[in-house]
């Protein structure tokens, strides 16, 4: 996952400091004691007001995630031109936003296939991003090519699947494995509805201000923790 800015990080916790300072400050005044000591005897002041600053700026990230995505429904869970895993009529509904090249989407792959496995009404919407290096664009566009012969899935796998680092030629022979015919792949890759298609999945994540890879969202709300039991346990609660 993408992480914040340390200047940002930085910044933050200098406001907070100052803030917890003068309050400190106002207190001591008050009692006559010095402040420095009183910071030194009681550090938690800070720490304390940096944990709320944190849940509270969690909370309205929540809150405005939650509205985003509420505008941005029919984009999110109904592009007809996405590929799905699972169930394509499934009522529980998981969109993953994910790149070929990310480390993490590569881990949680095997946790969305034993997840996929065992809940037979769910349904993975599929939004690959390419950000993260030139064969994230070129992987990307094989899975949704592959889509135009029924064969997303069987792609999508082959290519989490690969072996070492990705080239074009591990590309097309993992497509070639799943059953695609490459040379219609190829075709499809440099059509306009794949390329719209990229630019969609692109122009949604900037609306939803999604900031980092994997980034899972089951029936509507964000899965924080990517683990398979956290995920099954969110998708029992869904049910």
């Amino acid at each position: 996952m993408k992480k914040l800015n340390p200047a940002y990080v930085s910044l933050t916790a200098l406001v907070l400091a100052i803030a917890a300072l003068v309050l400190a400050i106002m207190c001591c005044c008050c009692k006559k004691n010095n402040v420095e000591e009183t910071l030194m005897n009681k550090p938690e002041i800070i720490v304390n007001a940096m944990q709320k600053f944190d849940a509270i700026q969690r909370e309205n990230a929540e809150k405005e995630a939650q509205k985003l995505m509420q505008e941005n429904a029919e984009a999110l869970y109904n592009n007809a031109n996405d590929g799905t895993l699972g169930n394509p009529d499934g009522k529980i509904v998981l969109v993953e936003f994910f790149d070929y090249s990310c480390g993490y989407c590569h881990k949680i792959y095997p946790v969305l296939k034993n997840i996929i496995a065992k809940n037979e009404d769910l349904k993975v919407v599929s939004k690959p991003l390419a950000f993260l290096s030139p064969m994230s664009n070129y992987a990307a566009k094989a899975s949704l090519a592959a889509k135009e012969q029924g064969k997303f899935a069987e792609v999508y796998s082959a290519i989490f699947e690969i072996k070492g680092q990705m080239t074009e030629a591990k590309i097309d022979e993992a497509a070639v494995l799943a059953g695609a015919d490459l040379e219609k792949l190829k075709a499809d890759m440099n059509s306009d509805k794949v390329k719209n298609t990229m630019d969609e999945v692109s122009d949604l994540a900037s609306k939803l201000r999604i900031s980092g890879v994997p980034t899972l969202i089951l029936n509507g709300k964000i899965v924080r923790a990517l683990d398979e039991a956290t995920l099954q346990n969110a998708i029992d609660a869904a049910k």
